[in-house]
């Protein structure tokens, strides 16, 4: 059975529960949400992009 979840789902998950456990403070997070969401209108999009769906494609390799 393969479960797929979006990249977005996965990380606002991380930064919910790193915000919980006060392992990042709200400035840090506000501050990392910018740069992603800055960065996602640039041209580095797509380089970023690729690279992420390269390792997800390797992990995919690595569990089968």
């Amino acid at each position: 059975m393969a479960l797929t979840v979006s990249a977005v789902v996965l990380f606002g998950i991380l930064a919910v529960v790193l915000l919980r456990g006060r392992h990042v403070s709200l400035g840090t997070a506000s501050v990392l949400f910018l740069f992603g969401f800055f960065v996602a209108g640039t041209g580095a999009y797509k380089p970023i992009y690729n690279l992420c769906q390269a390792i997800a494609k390797a992990l995919t390799h690595l569990a089968t």
